[in-house]
């Protein structure tokens, strides 16, 4: 095997698709499809965070 070929591999996230939904509620969904999550502000990034938090205890 040589040396420097090692797959990429993508993370996967179980909470992906709650964080499109809430991107997308929030307008972020074309900013995040267009450059990425790390495009976000911390502001942002902090909103969708608290959202999600809150979501996840009302499922629970």
């Amino acid at each position: 095997m040589k040396k420097g070929n090692n797959p990429k591999v993508k993370r996967t996230d179980p909470y992906e698709a709650l964080k499109l939904e809430i991107a997308a509620e929030l307008g972020l969904l074309d900013q995040v499809r267009d450059k990425g999550w790390h495009s976000l502000s911390a502001k942002d990034a902090g909103k969708i965070g608290g959202i999600m938090t809150q979501r996840k205890k009302n499922i629970k």
